[in-house]
């Protein structure tokens, strides 16, 4: 997928926007060091180009993405029908000193603006390094299963109505 397309899908699609602007978290999908899976949710800042997220400094996820940087992101509802962003890219790894500015804003939904500032003291004072995680996306799809639905489930849909 060229990347102008995949920035499209992601910036204009109104159920990308609508996933990218709520207080749920990405499911990162990544390879472990010892080639297993994982798959775990992390909070994420997107900046109309990257997926922005950190973790602390020794991490088990540093070693693996460093070892295999390709990635999966799935942004998701628990609503039916299920609204579901669907994202392949590739990770770089930044050791920064402090807790980068991406991490606080990625917090911010979740912990609400009234608990915010007492939030940003505590974190920013516990955290003396972090591994501040960048996530170029090479591919991207939207699935709303009632306009934009998995290609198996409409290759099946079409073969049961006859077209």
């Amino acid at each position: 997928m060229k990347r102008e397309a995949v920035l499209s899908l992601l910036n204009d699609d109104p159920f990308a926007q609508r996933l990218l602007n709520t207080a749920i978290p990405a499911r990162l999908a990544y390879t472990a060091t010892d080639g297993t899976p994982r798959a775990i949710p992390i909070g994420y800042h997107f900046n109309g180009a990257d997926f922005v997220m950190a973790t602390a400094e020794g991490a088990p996820k540093i070693a693996a993405l460093q070892q295999n940087p390709a990635v999966a992101l799935t942004i998701d509802t628990t609503t039916f029908p299920p609204l579901v962003l669907l994202v392949r890219g590739t990770a770089r790894l930044e050791m920064v000193d402090g807790v980068p500015e991406e991490y606080l804003l990625a917090s911010r939904p979740y912990v609400g603006e009234e608990a915010y500032p007492a939030f940003e003291e505590e974190v920013t004072g516990f955290y003396d390094r972090m591994a501040k995680i960048t996530i170029t996306p090479t591919w991207a799809r939207v699935l709303d299963f009632e306009t934009r639905i998995p290609e198996t489930i409409q290759r099946i849909m079409d073969e049961k109505s006859g077209v």
